[in-house]
């Protein structure tokens, strides 16, 4: 193997400016990529830091890449081109039919995204890859926090209530849902001589949640009442 010309290469390379110009693409990216990670790692997502990290990486180098080995080619675009249903692929695999519920949507549209933002900054169009990834940050934190605040989002939450037994318990809940139309879904029983724990899920706007969550708490029939969040529908 011929050293010599591997490192006159690289010292070509290098002094070309290409290696600090693909370095910053490939910092931005990741970067970038990371702090959208970050807010769906802290929400729980499966798509959390090091997915959107690397899909954000990987498309700024395929981007960096497409240029560089095609040189002046009129197809400079093919590498670069195969990155959307390469996302679709990944972003298919995370939308899940679950519990009566198709979830992962929100996430597939994220790695979606991610993956724009990492060809912007391999496309050295760094103002624009910021620019998006700040538009996607508001999106994910304010406004999905708005829809919840504002009582527009339509929650599916899980309740948790103890009793002696399984009819008595289940004839009190049906008896609080009954005025709103409302049903338990995915009903899971767990007993012991004397002691019932029973969980379900409910349907609804996050006001109705509350007061649903009241009123099962004013209830002299179940020992103990306890919420257990939202069952995730992103």
């Amino acid at each position: 193997m011929n050293w010599h010309y591997i490192f006159d290469l690289m010292r070509g390379e290098m002094a070309s400016g290409i290696v600090s110009s693909s370095t910053a693409r490939l910092l931005l990216a990741a970067v970038l990529g990371g702090l959208i990670g970050l807010d769906r790692e802290l929400k729980h997502r499966r798509a959390g830091l090091r997915t959107n990290m690397f899909i954000c990486f990987g498309a700024a180098l395929y981007t960096i890449l497409s240029t560089a080995l095609a040189g002046s080619a009129s197809d400079y675009t093919r590498i670069a081109a195969q990155i959307i249903p390469g996302i679709g692929f990944i972003g298919a695999g995370s939308i899940l039919h679950a519990r009566g519920l198709v979830t992962g949507v929100t996430t597939a549209a994220t790695l979606f995204v991610v993956a724009s933002v990492g060809m912007a900054a391999g496309g050295g169009l760094y103002l624009t890859a910021m620019f998006s990834t700040g538009m996607i940050l508001l999106v994910l934190f304010a406004l999905g926090r708005l829809e919840v605040d504002f009582n527009l989002k339509l929650l599916l939450v899980t309740y948790e209530v103890t009793g002696s037994t399984v009819d008595e318990i289940s004839n009190e809940i049906n008896r609080i849902l009954e005025p709103e139309h409302r049903m338990m879904q995915n009903v899971v029983t767990a007993s012991t001589p004397g002691h019932v724990r029973l969980q379900f899920d409910a349907e609804g706007r996050h006001r109705e949640q509350l007061e649903l969550l009241g009123l099962l708490k004013q209830s002299p029939v179940f020992g103990s009442v306890v919420s257990l969040g939202p069952v995730e529908r992103e």
